[in-house]
């Protein structure tokens, strides 16, 4: 309305379009569900609500991953979804728990966003929870203004109930009767984690923790992260998927954080005890895949295991700038040897050199066979030696120690050398939490950057398609089979 249309009002006029502007306001406050607009990165989190159990949604700070919890929460117990939801639906009333690290921070958090300012009864319903649901509330002891639960008016009929808890209460205070969901809102305790899922394996619910994970390599995260359970599942967010900010003002919160906490405050990588092995950001690494060309040299590489997965990579070479590329990789966990020398021969990938580490020395109890020798005799191009550096120029064994390894990489990573396809996510998870602890490199979960070191020790035995002859060419032009690549042409190698 114009400023002169305004002022062709009687007063009364004025008074009664301020009334019904304030009631549209009121009306708006009251139905915050209504007006959720999630990113794309907040949508995904949604979505997989139908296709798994649990979820952790690991973000950077205020970057809206308790929003999307809260938002969820609240369209569960009233029923109302949005004609964009992909996610899980109950059409009936739900039960659930929510909370966070202690009381006061989940009366701050949690209760805030779904029920509305907690000193300010008069404007409970501004929430995520429309003040029309809401049809009543019993208060917890102990801690002002803070609620011990909420009912819910659902869509379907009957009663939703919200159980507000936290985590210094302990184990058993989630020991609540069977509920549909769970929502730990930053990461619980093993135990109390534990408990929150069990009390959802009667109604097959779902459990999602929303955090930043400051904690660093907690037993929590290592359950999503390194154990993957088949009905778990991640999903990152990170200071570049908050589609409003511009470049400038992503850089600029960024550079308010202390340099140890950025990665995990704007793009939810956790902390790593005293410190990541690799401190190099991944963008430095990341290359979007393409064609590899045929005259660029190759080297696969293996780590064996059994217990622990036995990894794969395939590594090309481009001798021209000594840029070594990961453009394949896999981990595979109680898999023999044929399964997985079929798996790389499927790809076209067999005849390449096969880089292995000292253990393939050993003999099998079973058949007294050398385990680098299983791998030949179901055809992979298996190299006469063990991984390790070039000998010394009067005849040294290089050697294959650990921190020298480990050093090649990292200066390699620096100077632009070592080059990731970006889909490769195994790769990139190993390399997010490979630390050291009190100066130590923690030798779990790195079966795929174990295997990139063998294939980087042994660069020099890489092989172009040219060198290794026909048949490689005719198996390999095309190694991932992406769509929308054309086979070079093996004579040029364009």
């Amino acid at each position: 309305m114009t400023t002169d249309v305004l002022a062709e009002l009687s007063p009364e006029e004025k008074l009664e379009l301020l009334e019904l502007l304030q009631l549209r306001d009121r009306r708006r406050r009251e139905n915050q569900l209504q007006h959720y607009k999630p990113y794309s990165k907040q949508v995904e989190f949604h979505e997989m609500g139908s296709k798994f159990r649990e979820r952790l949604f690991m973000a950077g700070n205020q970057l809206g991953k308790t929003l999307s919890g809260a938002a969820e929460v609240a369209m569960h117990a009233t029923g109302r979804y949005p004609e964009w939801w992909t996610g899980r639906r109950w059409h009936r009333s739900t039960r659930w728990m929510v909370g966070s690290e202690s009381a006061e921070l989940t009366r701050k958090g949690v209760q805030r966003l779904i029920l509305g300012p907690p000193e300010k009864r008069e404007e409970w319903g501004t929430g995520f929870i429309p003040k029309e649901c809401i049809t009543g509330w019993s208060m917890k002891q102990g801690v002002a203004d803070a609620v011990s639960s909420i009912t819910v008016k659902n869509e379907y009929g009957g009663e939703s109930v919200i159980q507000f808890n936290s985590y210094d209460q302990g184990r058993t205070k989630w020991q609540a009767d069977t509920v549909d969901g769970v929502w730990f809102d930053e990461e619980p305790p093993e135990d109390v984690y534990f408990e929150g899922l069990t009390r959802t394996n009667a109604t097959e619910g779902m459990v999602m923790v929303t955090f930043t994970p400051l904690m660093g390599m907690s037993k929590v995260v290592k359950r999503f992260l390194t154990e993957k359970p088949s009905n778990a599942v991640v999903i990152r967010m990170t200071i570049d998927d908050v589609e409003h900010y511009t470049p400038e003002q992503r850089a600029a919160i960024i550079a308010n954080y202390p340099e140890h906490e950025r990665e995990a405050r704007a793009r939810g990588i956790p902390i790593m005890g005293s410190g990541l092995v690799f401190p190099v950001a991944e963008s430095v690494l990341k290359v979007e895949p393409f064609q590899i060309p045929n005259h660029w040299a190759r080297v696969n590489a293996l780590d064996f295991g059994w217990d622990h997965p036995a990894a794969f990579v395939a590594i090309a070479h481009d001798r021209d700038t000594d840029t070594a590329y990961v453009y394949d990789c896999w981990k595979l966990r109680n898999t023999p040897v044929m399964t997985q020398a079929g798996t790389i021969t499927a790809k076209g990938l067999n005849h390449i050199p096969h880089a292995w580490p000292h253990d393939g020395l050993q003999h099998d109890k079973g058949s007294g066979e050398q385990l680098r020798a299983q791998y030949a005799k179901f055809g992979l191009n298996m190299l006469g030696e063990r991984a390790q550096f070039e000998p010394t120029p009067d005849g040294k064994p290089g050697g294959n120690s650990l921190e020298a390894g480990v050093s090649m990489m990292l200066t390699r990573m620096q100077a632009r050398q070592l080059r990731v396809f970006s889909h490769l996510n195994d790769w990139f998870d190993e390399f997010r939490l490979y630390h050291r602890k009190d100066g130590i490199i923690v030798k779990t979960d790195d079966d795929i950057l174990s295997a990139t070191r063998y294939g980087l020790m042994m660069l020099r035995k890489a092989k172009t398609l040219y060198e290794l002859g026909p048949a490689a060419q005719s198996r390999a032009t095309t190694p991932l089979h992406l769509p929308g690549f054309e086979v070079f042409d093996p004579l040029t190698g364009y």
